[in-house]
């Protein structure tokens, strides 16, 4: 419909949105940031759920089915339940002149016509790309939250950290909070936020987190807790991300109060498939959309302190437009087996171009070679990283999005080395 996939600009979204009448009785959280939204909006979403509120979420971008963009009470919408909410934007974009709309930003206005509509108590939104410009910006927010800010999609939101969150910013209300979970975010995001008179959580001013190799806490204005599990979801970088969702509902307690149980539990129940997510068997298999140096650098923190492999196997595919130099110079030094794929959409590198980039990676390194084998698909690529693998190895599926989908389109798998039953 629309000549360009991506065309960042506010004007659009918000004129069918008006032409829709969409409008919130319940409290909205807008999340944005480079790394993190994901994981802050499933642990928003867990804890509501487990406050026994109702929830509606929008996330994205899915792994596999396009229904997973949308999750009421904590499940995916069926096909069927979207349909009208499509008719429904397709006719106001017609009524009163046409207007044309990128595949975003018309699914954008259905899912969130559909939210609105629904018997839900909070509504989480997840910005796609930046802030400023992102078709979620189009709706007010009663809270901001923006997790960690690094490099990347700099062709259009800008050359370093400081431009990058500022676009983020843009998300933020005058007198409504913004939880800042970035310990160390770019000026651009405090001095906008001082600009227009947000409320600013800032992490180590507002709220702050301390813990053991046992347990964790948080503390912020006027409040703790003690002694709480970890987040289930894997990884030093969660406690960030559970800091800030935790700073979100103390913000919006007089509207969304929540107990100190709810919190525990939601965080010790959260799920979100693709994150550091550790599936048992022989050999075990990792499973993350890393997709940036700043992802992939945590990535790797964490497969080091997963304890001793004989090898490791890795299925990556990633975008062309990704820092994937960047990338790999985190992982080479942890991967003894590179199966690189190609993924199924115009914007990927090749898998032949993904292994000469590995090999460029890998030069000059002393030690046992390196094998690097190029597949037409992910799920390939996994196959043959399982049936070299030996059962004490683990295999790491990394990169993009579509390359953890690619190994889950038929389930998620459940591997057995060669020689076992």
């Amino acid at each position: 419909m629309h000549p360009k996939t991506m065309d960042l600009s506010l004007e659009r979204t918000a004129e069918v949105a008006r032409r829709l009448d969409i409008r919130f009785s319940v409290p909205v959280i807008t999340v944005a940031g480079t790394n993190g939204k994901g994981s802050t909006c499933a642990m928003l979403e867990s804890i509501a759920r487990h406050a026994g509120y109702r929830t509606g979420l929008y996330q994205k971008p899915e792994l596999v089915h396009f229904e997973e963009r949308c999750r009421l009470n904590g499940a995916p919408v069926a096909a069927d339940e979207l349909v009208p909410h499509f008719a429904a934007v397709e006719a106001a974009r017609l009524d009163g002149g046409d207007i044309t709309l990128t595949q975003f930003e018309f699914s954008t206005l259905a899912i969130v016509r559909l939210l609105s509509m629904a018997e839900v108590d909070v509504i989480i939104l997840e910005v796609g790309l930046g802030g400023r410009y992102d078709s979620v910006n189009a709706f007010d927010t009663d809270c901001a939250v923006i997790t960690s800010i690094d490099l990347d999609h700099m062709e259009w939101l800008g050359p370093d950290r400081e431009s990058i969150g500022l676009e983020k910013a843009q998300i933020m209300r005058p007198g409504k909070p913004c939880v800042v979970s970035d310990p160390l975010p770019p000026a651009t995001v405090v001095q906008h936020g001082e600009s227009i008179g947000a409320d600013l959580w800032l992490v180590g001013r507002d709220f702050n987190h301390s813990g053991d190799r046992q347990q964790w806490g948080w503390a912020g204005r006027g409040r703790r807790y003690h002694g709480m599990s970890y987040p289930a979801l894997r990884g030093a970088n969660q406690l960030l991300n559970a800091a800030g969702a935790i700073a979100a509902f103390e913000a919006l307690r007089e509207r969304l109060p929540v107990n100190a149980q709810a919190i525990r539990t939601g965080l010790a129940l959260v799920e979100l498939p693709g994150r550091f997510q550790v599936v048992p068997g022989q050999p075990a298999l990792v499973l993350d959309v890393a997709h940036n140096p700043q992802a992939v650098a945590a990535l790797a923190l964490n497969l080091d302190a997963m304890g001793f492999f004989p090898r490791t196997h890795a299925v990556f595919g990633a975008m062309r437009d990704k820092d994937i130099p960047g990338l790999l110079a985190k992982m080479v030094p942890l991967v003894d087996v590179w199966h690189c794929c190609t993924l199924p959409t115009a914007r990927a590198a090749p898998a032949a171009e993904l292994a000469s980039m590995v090999q460029a990676a890998l030069a000059g390194r002393s030690g046992t070679p390196v094998a690097v084998h190029t597949h037409d698909s992910p799920s390939a690529g996994l196959n043959a990283a399982a049936a070299a693998a030996e059962a004490a190895d683990r295999i790491v599926v990394f990169g993009s999005f579509y390359t953890v989908g690619g190994v889950l389109k038929h389930g998620l798998p459940r591997l057995s080395a060669g020689h076992l039953p």
